[in-house]
């Protein structure tokens, strides 16, 4: 009941991505049963049966992959203050999301299963009756037990990997810190231990900060503040744009918003004082660490070795290999399937690379600003970013390949072009979505520290035309060596 009422109480928008994850599962369920209506009209041809069956595992994955981005989209089944109070804590949630995802994917079986028996002329009462009797075997019977079960694999598979990608995790201890520590007066040391409020009030400030001059100055009670609080730039004489600063601390924002909660506190870390605010200064904020993802030259790898089976494949085949719903070769859907997940693995890495370019060569403040926010959120961006990729690949190739010999890709695979295309695309705006909404404080911070609206706008058309310049040459190169080794 729970989870219908957060389904009717949704915003507009939650309710669009929710109607599109039970248009994707009703396009998927129907090249399900499509693959059994085939099989019940062809019973000597058991292999013919299993490759429309495997043609349709594409669609499949594509509509989990969106329905697990619209769930981890969902303001409804976030955490939130007081439910934890009620019973409502991480595992309940998760659970609601699983329901609630699980309940879209039923509502589009059951659409497909009542224009599946439209078709097959068993219902009556629309134009189209019967409009594929001869192809989806009207004359036999429906096998209940094998249509149900087809029907159950999206909404089962889409709220099972909701329930493994929302699970509540536990936090895990801070990893040990890499550079020197200091303890008592400045004194250096391997470890490090918390110091009494009497040890300071007997000593005072012990550390000595050098200044421009070669001399000593005791350390504020603020890293980038003297001891009288005026800021460095003030005591140097230097001027620090307001702009400047604001993507100065933007920059630590999105890196610490993209850092994984267990690594942002130790379990026995002390309780930090909340009378003053944190030692922090510019260049710490500028110098922020955004750790590179480092499944680039898996990636590579794993791309390469596709097209190298998609080839082998090609090139053994007695035929030339077809591309259709009506006799898909499988070594060529395992190497594009081997790209696919080639390409997901190397797109957070080409993903920050964009970010780190756009850093390059003294950046100013929109530069800065727009390849900062990539480097941050290269992961969330860069895997859908890879899958889009690869399927825009594919379905040129497929096209290229057609056209070219004036064949027609049918309704059935067009349909699942339509599907995999579709829910690709989606679920890059999803992700792009989620990540807005990680940036919503940064962006305010941003607003009241003085930065206009059209530098916001700006850097968001940088972040889209660096990863346009760099994943559209992507696209077309993966494409052209798809199509390569099927053209002959």
């Amino acid at each position: 009941m729970l989870a219908l009422r957060l389904t009717r109480d949704a915003h507009p928008a939650v309710q669009l991505r929710r109607l599109l994850v039970t248009a994707a599962s009703a396009g998927t369920a129907f090249l399900l049963l499509c693959a059994l209506g085939y099989a019940m009209g062809h019973p000597g041809s058991p292999g013919s049966g299993l490759l429309r069956l495997a043609w349709c595992a594409p669609p499949l994955a594509a509509t989990v992959y969106f329905a697990v981005a619209v769930a981890r989209t969902d303001p409804g089944t976030k955490p939130r203050p007081g439910l934890s109070a009620i019973g409502l804590g991480p595992l309940r949630l998760m659970a609601v999301s699983a329901t609630t995802t699980a309940l879209s994917g039923t509502l589009g079986s059951m659409l497909a299963l009542l224009f599946f028996l439209h078709l097959r002329g068993d219902l009556t009462g629309m134009p189209f009756d019967g409009a594929a009797a001869d192809y989806l075997a009207a004359g036999r019977p429906l096998p209940l037990p094998g249509a149900l079960t087809l029907l159950a694999v999206v909404p089962l598979g889409a709220s099972i990997a909701v329930a493994l990608t929302l699970r509540p995790r536990e936090a895990g201890p801070a990893p040990a810190p890499s550079g020197p520590t200091y303890g008592r007066f400045g004194a250096y040391r391997r470890t490090s231990a918390p110091e009494t409020f009497g040890t300071y009030g007997r000593f005072g400030r012990q550390i000595v900060r050098p200044t421009d001059n070669g001399g000593g100055e005791p350390a504020g009670p603020a890293g980038s503040e003297g001891t009288n609080g005026a800021p460095a730039s003030a005591r140097t004489g230097e001027t620090v744009p307001a702009t400047a600063t604001a993507v100065r601390s933007a920059g630590a924002a999105v890196s610490v918003a993209d850092e994984p909660a267990t690594h942002r506190e130790a379990p026995d870390a002390v309780a930090p004082d909340t009378t003053a605010p944190p030692a922090v200064s510019d260049a710490a904020l500028l110098d922020a660490p955004t750790a590179a993802p480092s499944g680039l030259p898996w990636g590579i790898a794993v791309v390469t070795a596709g097209l190298a089976v998609e080839t082998y494949t090609s090139r053994t085949a007695p035929t030339p290999p077809d591309l259709t719903f009506s006799g898909a070769a499988p070594g060529v859907l395992l190497g594009w399937a081997l790209a696919a997940v080639g390409l997901a693995l190397a797109g957070p890495g080409l993903t920050h690379l964009c970010g780190r370019l756009l850093q390059a060569a003294r950046p100013g403040a929109l530069r800065l600003l727009a390849g900062r926010v990539l480097m941050a959120e290269a992961t969330r961006l860069g895997r859908p970013l890879g899958v889009v990729c690869a399927v825009l690949a594919a379905a040129y190739a497929m096209a290229s390949l057609h056209g070219r010999d004036g064949l027609s890709l049918g309704p059935l695979t067009t349909l699942g072009v339509v599907l995999v295309t579709g829910c690709t695309v989606a679920t890059l705006l999803t992700a792009a979505v989620e990540a807005r909404q990680t940036r919503t404080d940064t962006t305010a911070a941003l607003v009241r520290l003085g930065a206009p609206a059209t530098m916001l706008r700006g850097a968001a058309l940088l972040r889209a035309g660096a990863l346009l310049a760099l994943f559209g040459p992507l696209t077309l190169t993966v494409a052209e060596l798809a199509a390569l080794p099927l053209a002959h």
